[in-house]
């Protein structure tokens, strides 16, 4: 029965259910009686394992199937009207074939399954910088993780009404077969299908595929922004609070920065740091000319291996409670989960993510390196008391960051709007010797939003460029990296907690408090205004000026490497703006 009279959901599910066929319908409410009756039919049927209600209060771990384990960019499309509409980062297919597609693999494919009914909305629910979704799916997996990661339930129709701004969210495990896998956003439509996947980043339609593809759509036509970025707040010794978002590609530290321990020299002088989201951002302009952010989701969606008491003890503490763990390695001893990098006291005769008998000494991970906790934003130590607010919190700064052995310094600053917009345009990553691949590749991808784009990235370009004029209070912009290497490759950075040491550096240029050199890149800071008060031994004078250098020689390297770049997004639509290309121009010309 449903839980709304808004004609627009009720046709909308009465289309789906005709289309799947299941044998039941059941309207998600939120409330926790419900919920709780859906972890015990999970549990029943082995779909969750019920874990250690001492040690890991109301949590649960799940195993997806061996083959559906991450994200599948090449099953990912953006159907829009027309492929230049999608651009050329984007797979494409026309909206009307894809549909065709698709209709014929739902068709029945719910038979013998509840179809559940999750109205969510991201965002908290009556904020103006909200959306609503409802997601149709027949896994209480997903119903499960969406409780965490999303706001759900009744409150989320309420507030809708009668409007039909929603986004038509459908979910089916079907057959689970590869093959015939499909994440597919229709930006136009305002509506996401995906199917054959049981893996959090396929199904869990309120992340990655709402709240980054379809949000950029839709923040590009309503003036807004949908960023792959975390929110920090650091609040000074004086009490005076200021907000930074920043993006990060894979693999670069955007978990470890969101939730920041400070080094103790600045535990001791007052300092502390408040984490508003862990991985996306909506900004807006607010009335006073300044841009406001909010963390659409809530909760957090983390890779378990490498997180520890030494790396991130913020995001450990946050799942050790109502979370929900998926392929990491079950501890049967103690009914506990494990993974690699948690300690050093691996489990013996345990089960591994693949549900297989395994030993710590068989030379085989016993989690799946892209395991994950869906962990509530509530329970984490450091969370923001700005985390609830329906305004979101002003931002003094935006950061772009990389990983790069020897181009970018450690930090430095755009010279204007327009330049930081190339800086982030430019953002990339090297292969390490743990990717697969040649090691030192330079991968692109702008403000780390190259798979999560809904639209073609020229036009993604020029959005940043219309908006900086809109901004009458423009956060600046800066680039960090913190992965510069010696000949020996060993890091020159500490990073972790000593990165608020670059941060106080960043906010202090927002206060116009500090000066720096310019160089042909940006402004670079004067080595002895990064605060090295406790890591003197470490990090000397010459390293730090080491790790601030600006060589030219790699710099036109990597502006050729941009060119090519920007030309494949130019093949696609030929969107392009004019700026990033006069500020390529400019930056070569500055290099000589």
């Amino acid at each position: 029965m449903s839980l709304t009279t808004n004609k627009y959901v009720n046709e909308w599910v009465k289309e789906i259910t005709e289309l799947v066929k299941p044998d039941s319908v059941v309207w998600i409410d939120g409330s926790e009686e419900q919920l709780e009756a859906l972890r015990a039919q999970a549990v029943s049927t082995g779909e969750l394992i019920k874990l250690n209600e001492e040690k890991l209060p109301g949590c649960y771990l799940h195993r997806t199937a061996i083959d559906d384990v991450a994200r599948v960019e090449d099953r990912t499309f953006i159907c829009a009207p027309t492929k230049e509409e999608a651009g050329a980062t984007n797979n494409w297919m026309d909206p009307a074939e894809m549909y065709a597609k698709l209709r014929k693999l739902y068709d029945g494919s719910m038979k013998g399954r509840t179809m559940y009914v999750l109205p969510f909305s991201m965002g908290v629910v009556g904020s103006p910088f909200a959306k609503a979704g409802i997601e149709i799916t027949d896994s209480i997996y997903v119903v499960l993780n969406m409780k965490i990661m999303t706001r759900i339930g009744k409150a989320v129709l309420d507030n809708l009404g009668d409007s039909a701004d929603f986004v038509h969210g459908l979910h089916s495990r079907a057959t689970m077969n590869p093959e015939e896998r499909y994440i597919v956003q229709f930006p136009q439509d305002n509506t996401i299908w995906s199917i054959n996947s049981g893996y959090g980043g396929n199904v869990l339609l309120g992340k990655k595929c709402f709240a980054l593809r379809i949000a950029s759509y839709q923040g590009r036509n309503e003036g807004w922004m949908a960023e792959h970025m975390l929110i920090l707040g650091v609040k000074a010794p004086n009490g005076e609070k200021k907000y930074i978002a920043a993006a990060f590609p894979s693999a670069c530290g955007k978990t470890n920065l969101a939730m920041l321990i400070p080094p103790k020299e600045y535990v001791e002088k007052g300092y502390e740091v408040e984490c508003v989201g862990d991985d996306i951002a909506w900004l807006r302009v607010g009335d006073d000319g300044r841009l406001w952010a909010i963390n659409p989701e809530a909760g957090f969606f983390g890779v378990a291996p490498g997180t520890n008491m030494k790396s991130n003890p913020n995001a450990l503490r946050t799942c050790l409670q109502d979370t929900i763990f998926t392929n990491v390695v079950h501890n049967t001893e103690d009914n506990t989960v494990w993974w690699e990098g948690l300690d050093k006291n691996p489990p013996k005769n345990a089960i591994n993510w693949k549900g297989e008998k395994w030993d710590c000494e068989s030379g085989e991970k016993g989690a799946h390196p892209n395991s994950r906790f869906t962990a509530p934003a509530s329970k984490c130590p450091c969370i923001s008391p700005e985390f609830e607010s329906p305004k979101g919190v002003p931002i003094s700064a935006i950061v772009f960051g990389g990983r790069r052995a020897k181009t970018a310094p450690l930090v430095y600053q755009s010279f204007d709007w327009n330049h930081g917009v190339f800086v982030g345009s430019a953002m990339a990553s090297e292969t390490t010797a743990a990717a697969a691949g040649a090691v030192g590749v330079v991968r692109r991808d702008p403000m780390a939003m190259l798979p999560f784009c809904g639209y073609n990235m020229g036009d993604y370009f020029n959005h940043w460029i219309e908006m900086g004029k809109k901004i009458t209070k423009k956060p600046k912009i800066f680039n960090t990296n913190w992965f510069r290497t010696d000949s020996n490759g060993k890091f020159l950075w500490p990073g972790f907690g000593d990165n608020l040491r670059v941060l106080e550096w960043i906010l202090k240029r927002c206060d116009d408090e500090i000066g720096a050199d310019e160089t042909a890149i940006g402004y670079v800071p004067k080595a002895e205004d990064i605060n090295r008060e406790g890591i003197e031994d470490e990090v000397t004078m010459d390293i730090l000026r080491d790790i601030l250098s600006v060589d030219a020689g790699l710099w036109k390297e990597d502006a050729a490497n941009l060119e090519e770049f920007y030309a494949k997004i130019q093949s696609v639509g030929n969107r392009m703006p004019k700026e990033m290309y006069d500020q390529l121009e400019g930056l070569k010309s500055r290099l000589g």
